[in-house]
């Protein structure tokens, strides 16, 4: 019989996917799936029988949801007490965290509404309260403007399609790396879709990065493979919607993105300036 590390294992790259859009944060997400995992080793006759996944999804929300990670003990960057993550906290607290993880549960991962209420411990018809909740916020979410990098027509006009529909305006479709960096500084965007692959052999990532050197915006990435891009090393997406996607995924994606765009620009605990998140 396979050993639960061995089942497990394959099972990773999805799950740092769902804590880092849970906390908005790569080394915050990445911190509590470390945190379940450790869980899982010091305990491993606790481990949920059945589905594996639905069981390593459910110690996961365990640990998330009883606080047992506080965010203060997070150490970002040699930054043990770095606001930005008690900012982030606090929002998750005003805006009712249970109904987007039940949200990305749903839509981002794929889990079954039945799924999704064992992993959580609640109700199936309460998970179809919380979703109808969460979709309620995005609905409510303010405006931006985005870039789309992306060399695929018809992924470009339905990623358009997509966004135009939850009020956002597209500024530019970029297929390369060149023509994103300079749409991006020309436009500014509040928001930056970009594919991995681009039409000329170029990087979305190489793009992203250029882009960030010169100002800060939300990212969420598009790729075919994940599992490439969500291995625990440095840097790595926070925010990542797998192909062929679909349109609720990337609606909860732009949403769990501009939620904490939000949270980066909030005034600070002690009445100071805005603290970047990113």
């Amino acid at each position: 019989m396979q050993r639960l590390s061995e089942r497990i294992a394959p099972l990773l790259p999805y799950l740092r996917r769902h804590a880092r859009a849970l906390t908005g944060s790569q080394e915050a997400g990445d911190a509590y799936v470390a945190a379940t995992l450790e869980s899982i080793i010091a305990a491993p006759a606790e481990f949920p029988a059945g589905d594996v996944r639905i069981g390593l999804y459910h110690v996961f929300h365990a640990i998330w949801s009883s606080a047992s990670l506080p965010m203060e003990a997070i150490d970002l960057e040699g930054q043990p007490d770095d606001p930005r993550e008690a900012i982030a906290a606090r929002r998750l607290g005003e805006l009712t965290p249970l109904s987007r993880q039940a949200l990305l549960l749903t839509v981002v991962e794929g889990f079954s509404h039945a799924d999704a209420a064992i992993i959580l411990d609640v109700k199936p018809a309460t998970v179809g309260e919380l979703v109808d909740q969460a979709v309620e916020e995005i609905d409510q979410q303010t405006a931006t403007t985005v870039l789309i990098i992306e060399d695929e027509p018809l992924i470009a006009m339905d990623l358009e399609q997509i966004v135009g529909c939850l009020g956002h305006r597209v500024l530019d479709i970029a297929p390369t790396r060149d023509a994103a960096v300079k749409a991006a500084r020309a436009h500014r965007p509040g928001l930056v879709l970009a594919d991995i692959q681009l039409a000329d052999g170029s990087s979305g990532i190489d793009a992203v990065r250029d882009i960030l050197s010169s100002f800060e915006v939300p990212v969420i990435f598009i790729t075919a493979f994940p599992e490439r891009l969500l291995a625990g090393r440095r840097p790595e997406p926070t925010f990542l919607i797998t192909k062929p996607f679909t349109p609720e995924q990337v609606k909860a994606a732009v949403s769990q993105a501009l939620f904490f765009e939000r949270v980066a620009h909030a005034p600070s605990p002690d009445g100071g300036q805005p603290t970047a998140l990113y």
